[in-house]
């Protein structure tokens, strides 16, 4: 029986593996961080946050989880309404 480190360990040996893992790290994690930090720091559920957008919680629950998987991606409408509900704008830059 493997620990799950050792899983780990042994799934990022395949390199498409680590190559995703590499690209979601990259790409989707710092978005996923900025919009939970987002929420956190307005004290909000995602039911409420839900509410707030005129939707239930489960959409909520898969936007968020979304952005990990990338599959889908959520809109940049969606997004903006899911800043609007925590009472902040979003923003897009390219740097």
């Amino acid at each position: 029986m493997l620990t799950h480190e050792q899983m780990i360990g042994k799934m990022l040996k395949n390199p498409a593996v680590r190559a995703e893992y590499e690209r979601i790290e990259r790409e989707e994690m710092p978005m996923l961080d900025a919009i939970l930090k987002a929420r956190t720091e307005a004290g909000l559920t995602q039911a409420q946050v839900a509410e707030r957008m005129g939707t239930k919680a489960p959409a909520i629950a898969r936007l968020e989880s979304a952005l990990v998987t990338g599959k889908p991606s959520p809109s940049v409408s969606t997004l903006q309404k899911y800043a609007a509900a925590l009472g902040k704008r979003l923003e897009v830059r390219f740097v």
